[in-house]
């Protein structure tokens, strides 16, 4: 075979794999669905706490309570503060970054948050 169509047949190969991991990525953004705060599922912390992002690193955001459910490039950092709204038995918490720039809500693993206290008023 000659080398340009070797290259040929390297870049279909590769893109093959590139669209398959695509395609396998979207599935799972479909499977991410997150339980409604104050479900049985998700339950209320009230009134909301306020949370510091401890440990080393990136504290990953997702936008459900699982680790195929990544937001991409959505994350916090060790001394961050945060606020949180409901939490799973396993550990997810439901919470909301604000800065001047921007504001995101989803759910990160809550063993990286240490409580600084409430938010406000029980509901």
């Amino acid at each position: 075979m000659a080398m340009h169509h070797k290259k040929i047949l390297l870049s279909a190969i590769a893109l093959g794999a590139t669209l398959q991991g695509a395609a396998a990525f979207a599935r799972d953004l479909k499977s991410c669905k997150e339980p409604a705060a104050g479900s049985n599922e998700a339950p209320l912390i009230s009134p909301p706490r306020g949370n510091v992002v401890t440990g080393t690193g990136r504290l990953q955001f997702y936008s459900a309570p699982s680790v195929r459910c990544a937001m991409r490039g959505v994350f916090v950092v060790p001394g961050d503060s945060l606020v949180s709204y409901a939490e799973t038995d396993d550990g997810w918490v439901s919470v909301m970054y604000v800065s001047p720039k921007n504001s995101v809500t989803g759910w990160v693993r809550g063993d990286r948050l240490r409580d600084t206290g409430t938010m406000g008023p029980a509901q």
